[in-house]
């Protein structure tokens, strides 16, 4: 009797291991982390089984684009993944495309699909690619430059932004965020310590940080009561920040804006990009702004085969009695007449800005894509009036 009892616990134990080695296994996987570089990297990733099994079994994996892009930022896969019978991991290889851009860290994600005998435990997994490229200072050696006279022409005035500090016999700085934001919804706040003098340069850095309430903070300058001029050719040579929501300009207002509000004082935008990838961080704007019967505006853009951040550019008008012109290193791309007495404002002294906003309603806010901080570098302001 004792014998028959040994042999049942026996057949029962041995049919118990018998069905645990067949368990339907389930396959899971686990998100990683990948330091970008600069070449092309392999990543491993592993698919793992609850259990071995003694028959052949497979999943289906391919990756989704998230804010890292297939064939840009990682070569795309969508393949069959086999574990042989006994197997509890197997393994594929997902290409990173490395670059010395920099960047904000970018993700995207690998989905388990189509389970053959096998459960799907975890049906998903992040890719996270760790930027590893330097957002630094840097002032181009390369761009567009003008000369220091023309032909009937004298130089009234200039800042070569030669000595160590910002000149305060010709500008102020505005501070805080203005009314509604300036009257543009921005997100800035203004502050004088976001402009620097560098190598001959006037640097305004919009940088990522909370004072007063605003998340982020830049400089804007102007020569108010100090420098106004009516007519003559303004040359400015400049290197542009980029990125969505930087909202870079460089612009005059008549200088009886306090006396007669806006836009009846006149405006004249000699540049104006908002930054924001292709289509974007490469296109200027030359604009004009008044008061007929409400507001009125009249501009035109231009389209650069580079983006304005990549070197020195000089941004132009002439302006006379009879017109303004906009120029873009010597091209001229807009032109307005101003003979019209409706075009009054404009026959009268306008004052310099210079400003790099961050959001605001025509350019809209940062996003994850937007790197901080960001400059706008001015290498000259030079005015020409006829002799």
């Amino acid at each position: 009797m004792k014998i028959f009892w040994i042999l049942t616990v026996l057949f029962i134990m041995n049919a118990c291991n018998s069905d645990d080695d067949n368990i339907v296994p389930s396959v899971s996987i686990e998100s990683i982390q990948i330091e970008e570089g600069n070449t092309i990297n392999n990543l491993e990733i592993a698919l793992t089984l609850s259990n071995t099994v003694d028959y052949d079994l497979s999943v289906d994996v391919r990756t989704v684009d998230g804010t890292a892009i297939k064939g840009l930022d990682y070569t795309e896969l969508n393949e069959v993944i086999i574990f042989n019978a006994g197997e509890q991991e197997a393994t594929f290889t997902i290409q990173i495309i490395g670059d010395n851009i920099p960047e904000y860290t970018e993700i995207f994600s690998i989905r388990l699909e189509n389970p053959y005998n096998v459960t799907i435990d975890i049906n998903f997994a992040t890719v996270t690619i760790l930027n590893d490229d330097e957002h630094v200072f840097s002032i181009p050696e390369t761009g567009y430059s003008t000369p220091e006279s023309y032909d009937g022409m004298e130089l009234v005035w200039s800042d070569e932004f030669d000595a160590s500090s910002i000149d305060n016999s010709n500008w102020t700085f505005e501070t805080g965020t203005g009314n509604w934001g300036w009257g543009n919804n921005e997100l800035q706040y203004y502050q004088e310590n976001n402009t620097s003098i560098i190598d001959g340069n006037l640097v305004i850095e919009a940088r990522k940080e909370s004072v007063n309430n605003s998340n982020y903070t830049s400089s804007r300058i102007v020569t108010r009561d100090k420098k106004s001029f009516k007519y003559g050719r303004v040359d400015i040579r400049a290197v542009m920040p980029e990125g969505q929501g930087i909202w870079p300009a460089l612009w005059m207002l008549g200088s009886n804006h306090f006396q007669v509000g806006w836009p009846t004082c006149g405006e004249i935008d000699i540049m104006e990009m908002i930054g924001g990838g292709d289509g974007r961080d490469n296109v200027l704007r030359g604009t004009a702004h008044w008061n007929q019967g409400g507001h009125v505006s009249y501009g035109q853009g231009y389209t650069n085969e580079s983006n304005l951040s990549d070197e020195y550019h000089v941004y132009s008008i002439i302006w006379d009695d009879q017109s303004i012109r906009w120029y873009f290193d010597d091209i001229n791309f807009n032109t307005m007449d101003i003979t019209s007495e409706a075009l009054s404002a404009f026959h009268n002294n306008f004052y310099f800005i210079m400003n790099v906003a961050v959001g605001g309603v025509w350019p809209g806010s940062p996003d994850n894509t937007t790197l901080f901080p960001q400059w706008m570098i001015v290498d000259y302001i030079r005015v020409f009036q006829e002799n």
